[in-house]
């Protein structure tokens, strides 16, 4: 079982949407930003998002490094 990445997606008007994707899904979502604009489906673990990518204006990765305590 591969971990999951916790993703943020933003957009246009400050709307944030957080997923978890695998790294395969993430490989493909930045791929897909990078090629330019239209509709790219992101699978993730609680189905199908159809997103417009020329609405995104940052997808943040968090770090892998959880940490407990203070």
């Amino acid at each position: 079982m591969s971990l999951l990445n916790r993703v943020e997606i933003g957009f246009e008007g400050g709307q944030v949407l957080p997923v978890r994707l695998s790294d395969e899904h993430l490989i493909e979502l930045r791929g897909a930003l990078g090629a330019g604009e239209g509709w790219h489906e992101i699978v993730n673990e609680e189905g199908t998002l159809a997103v417009d990518l020329a609405k995104v204006i940052f997808v943040r990765i968090s770090s892998s490094d959880q940490k407990v305590g203070f």
